[in-house]
């Protein structure tokens, strides 16, 4: 769990390690890439020594932070920053940005605009050619960063990283400031250590996540014949909103068993009534087909690799699917393969670094398709602000209205019509696959009216994108010819 240092992170940082977190970063304001807002990097955020010993502090205070592993990161750049993270409570620390630099950044922060001078950030050809990084450069930082922290430690008399972490009692305010906002600081809060009592300081106590109580143990027995002889299979159940990651041990348990490529297309198919929890279908693989009546959480379809997902609301209810939320956040967050048909409004940041997976919805709030890379999303209603930001792949196709251009954000992308044979043919048939699997009504009523409703939609292409593949299709012709 990465959460920001601010106020109060050490009472979340305890909320999420009671929610059997097994890491939480504590992130500073300082570092982040050139793609974060200008507002975030200037404003948000405090730096990571203050929310670091806040969360560790806590955590001690509550007998909470001998299970989880405490991290930190925020312009982390010298073993003597390294042991500073430590004696405050960190047994893991992140670095980033210094590493970005050895290998040729120069922080121009424009990261999201695929303009960066030293090609670390961009996929232009040319650009890329600047990039002068070597493996061996980072090898040798961290080694040197290595080094610095074992002489650090050396110089405390610490032997290895456990004694040292959250010993907040060997550190000291500098002496001799005069600046008159910084003389007058008091540290020892910040400074104080803990009787940890019984408890350790750092992580050293394996935590029990319940997964011999997963749903999925059940989908395991149900799912037996099909993990022995790939024999197709049919079952319903019950989901309640505790029921978190459904899917995800019986693909793991496929994938182990046949390989890449799973099963062939519905051999898997499971109907589920209720509320779906959190990621559900998360990394789901080919050949498991997941069906709900009812609605689900945030991270619907995580990492999704092949497999298919229906969500449609129960069929008793009344209210109109367009305008009323039906599965959360972040939905089909990372998802490389596979196809998905939502029959309601989606919730912000939906199909976030999408690279392949097929996907329509009635409607989606703030950020839809933000970092996409590849796939195809339709989305058959109204769509948030700042839609596409980032999106440097892929494509999406939108129902226009007289606020969906306001709310495209331009930056990397542009609104085209509809008029290619090809896109017009996809279209329809993950419109005709929707309407099949949900019973969608906006669905059969565009497709009642095919091709006059083609008409109303706009295509979100990445402008890069479409140069590269027309650069593809020109290499392609040109070795054709050639032959």
């Amino acid at each position: 769990m990465k959460l920001v240092a601010e106020v109060g992170v050490g009472t979340v940082a305890a909320g999420v390690a009671k929610a059997h977190s097994d890491v939480i970063l504590i992130s500073g304001h300082d570092g982040g890439t050139g793609a974060s807002p200008q507002t975030s990097i200037k404003h948000a955020g405090l730096p990571w020594e203050l929310g670091l010993a806040e969360a560790h502090q806590v955590l001690v205070r509550n007998g909470l932070r001998d299970r989880v592993v405490l991290q930190t990161d925020g312009m982390l750049r010298t073993g003597r920053d390294i042991a500073i993270a430590a004696m405050l409570g960190a047994e893991e620390w992140g670095v980033a940005t210094a590493a970005l630099v050895v290998m040729g950044c120069i922080m121009m922060r424009k990261c999201h605009l695929n303009t960066c001078p030293v090609g670390v950030a961009t996929q232009d050809p040319e650009l890329r050619k600047e990039f002068k990084g070597r493996p061996e450069h980072v090898e040798t930082f961290f080694r040197f960063l290595a080094q610095d922290l074992r002489e650090q430690m050396a110089a405390l008399g610490f032997r290895t990283v456990d004694e040292m972490v959250g010993r907040a009692d060997r550190l000291a305010p500098r002496k001799g400031i005069t600046h008159w906002k910084a003389r007058t600081l008091k540290l020892e809060n910040l400074l104080h250590r803990l009787d940890v009592g019984s408890h350790g300081q750092f992580c050293c106590t394996a935590q029990d996540h319940g997964l011999d109580t997963a749903l999925d143990n059940e989908l395991l027995k149900m799912a037996a014949s099909t993990l022995r002889d790939k024999s197709p299979m049919q079952a319903e159940i019950r989901l309640r909103n505790v029921n978190r990651t459904v899917g995800t041990i019986l693909s793991s348990e496929i994938t182990r068993r046949f390989g890449p490529d799973a099963l062939p297309e519905d051999t898997v198919r499971i109907k589920a009534t209720g509320t779906a929890g959190q990621s559900f279908m998360a990394f789901g693989v080919q050949g498991v087909t997941m069906e709900i009546e009812g609605e689900a959480n945030d991270y619907f379809g995580k990492g999704l690799s092949g497999g298919k997902l229906i969500l449609y609301p129960p069929k008793a209810s009344t209210f109109d699917p367009v305008d009323n939320v039906i599965v959360g956040n972040v939905s089909f967050y990372g998802a490389t393969s596979g196809e998905a048909y939502i029959m309601g409004k989606a919730g912000e940041r939906f199909c976030v670094r999408n690279s392949g997976a097929k996907v329509v919805v009635e409607s989606v709030g703030d950020h839809g398709c933000e970092y996409m890379t590849g796939g195809r999303v339709v989305i058959l209603g109204d769509i948030g602000r700042n839609f596409a930001a980032g999106m440097s792949g892929g494509v999406a196709y939108l129902l226009e209205n007289d606020k969906t251009r306001s709310r495209v954000n331009p930056a990397m992308v542009a609104l085209e019509e509809v008029v290619d044979a090809e896109d017009l043919i996809e279209l329809k048939e993950l419109i005709e696959r929707h309407a099949e699997y949900t019973g969608s009504k906006r669905a059969l009523d565009l497709l009642a009216r095919w091709p006059e409703a083609a008409k109303s939609f706009v295509k979100v292409m990445p402008v890069d994108y479409k140069r590269a593949l027309r650069e593809q299709a020109a290499a392609v012709a040109a070795v054709g010819g050639r032959s």
